[in-house]
């Protein structure tokens, strides 16, 4: 879960030493829509696409729950036919305020991230 011995600067130098990764790496820097987007067409394995609306929505759908099976939150409950991802709710996000739920989104992000990079 979040690392209490984590201050609120070095979390935030996490934060935007991924930004700067992401924008070499695309162009530009991505807000949390593209983030989630980019996780979902990760986890799903199928390549860049292109998907419908309904379909991006689906993607980042499976981020978020990814994301949130790092914490316990969601576990992987099979997949379909069609090769995507559906998760199954193991108890109830915590949020009590939309800064909170924005800083655990992107404590999770990060620690997505720092776990891909320690697969390559």
């Amino acid at each position: 879960m979040l690392d209490p011995q984590e201050t609120e600067a070095q979390f935030e130098h996490r934060w935007w030493e991924l930004m700067t990764e992401m924008r070499v790496r695309f162009g530009k820097k991505p807000d949390m829509n593209a983030l989630l987007l980019l996780i979902g067409v990760q986890e799903l394995g199928q390549g860049a696409g292109p998907f419908t609306k309904e379909q991006k929505q689906d993607l980042m759908h499976i981020a978020t729950c990814r994301l949130f099976s790092i914490s316990g939150y969601y576990e992987l409950d099979r997949v379909d036919e069609e090769g995507w991802p559906h998760y199954r709710l193991l108890q109830a996000l915590p949020f009590s305020n939309l800064k909170e739920q924005e800083r655990m989104l992107k404590w999770h992000v990060l620690e997505y991230f720092d776990e891909q990079n320690a697969e390559e």
